[in-house]
């Protein structure tokens, strides 16, 4: 996959995390899910470039 081991499970976080959130807060608001799921992505892909990404 990548050169970083850690990335799937990285990637496997970021769903359970989404899955997690839909489930247990956003079942039945659909605009709300959706800005959480852009807003978790948007916070793991922060997290990611700052800690794993090698330069």
């Amino acid at each position: 996959m990548g050169k970083n081991p850690y990335v799937i499970g990285y990637v496997a976080a970021l769903i359970i995390t989404i899955v997690g959130a839909d489930v247990l807060f956003f079942r039945h608001h659909l605009w709300a899910r959706l800005l959480a799921n852009i807003g978790i992505v948007l916070l793991f892909v922060a997290f990611y470039l700052r800690f794993f990404k090698q330069t």
